[in-house]
């Protein structure tokens, strides 16, 4: 009986696997491999939650809770004591307005600035703090100038002023800037050249100089002038 090529190979294969090939080492006793399983994710919280749950479900073994809250006789069931209640209204007041118009215009009265709500405040009436920091300044600025002052006085620099002499400058001072206002009102009113011009803006500030230096000595009665 003659056999193709595909048939040939397998019975071949098929007479291999019912009569494995002999070999010497399917006579060495092999290990048997044990596979182990990985241990089983438990979580910690297990114990906890099996407790509280098993205290819940004893206290509910029976009928509704172990213990029941029994109503005193006072607490009768009333009529209509079930039925959902309203609650109670509550009258709305108007918020007190200002009118500041004869048309009638009208605006809260706290924002109006008639209500003396600033004077309830915590500190009030009590002194800024940047006033306080300015007094302290101008304060020790005036100390360091009298410090000054009495070194120079002491060193013969300067001397002091008194009052006849300081009435004496006041008054020529005075006079000075009054014939000063009389030229300058004598002026013509029409600046159509650089020399009235000229001359109506040195009378102005010579007079302006003269007012700085008048109120100077009117504020201060104690001055001190260079000795020379």
């Amino acid at each position: 009986m003659f056999l193709s090529p595909s048939k040939e190979a397998l019975t071949i294969k098929m007479s291999k696997a019912v009569y494995p090939q002999e070999s010497v080492y399917n006579l060495v006793p092999k290990e048997e491999v044990h596979l182990q399983k990985t241990q089983r994710y438990v979580s910690k919280f297990r114990p906890a939650v099996v407790l509280e749950k098993k205290s819940t479900k004893d206290a509910m073994r029976t009928m509704g809770p172990a213990k029941v809250e029994v109503p005193t006789p006072e607490k009768y069931l009333k009529k209509h004591s079930k039925e959902p209640k309203l609650p109670e209204p509550l009258p709305m007041k108007p918020k007190p307005t200002s009118v500041d118009t004869s048309k009638g215009h009208k605006q809260l009265l706290e924002n109006s600035g008639l209500v003396p709500k600033y004077i309830k405040k915590k500190h009030y009436g009590e002194v800024p703090e940047y006033l306080q920091q300015r007094n302290e300044e101008e304060q020790r600025a005036q100390e360091e100038y009298d410090m000054f002052v009495e070194e120079q006085r002491e060193q013969g620099a300067m001397k002091h002023l008194s009052d006849e002499e300081r009435h004496i400058v006041l008054e020529g001072l005075k006079k000075n800037w009054d014939e000063l206002h009389h030229e300058y009102q004598g002026l013509s009113l029409v600046t159509d050249n650089l020399s009235k011009k000229a001359r109506r803006d040195s009378l102005g500030t010579a007079m302006r100089q003269l007012e700085n230096d008048i109120k100077l000595i009117e504020r201060f009665k104690t001055i001190y002038i260079p000795s020379y």
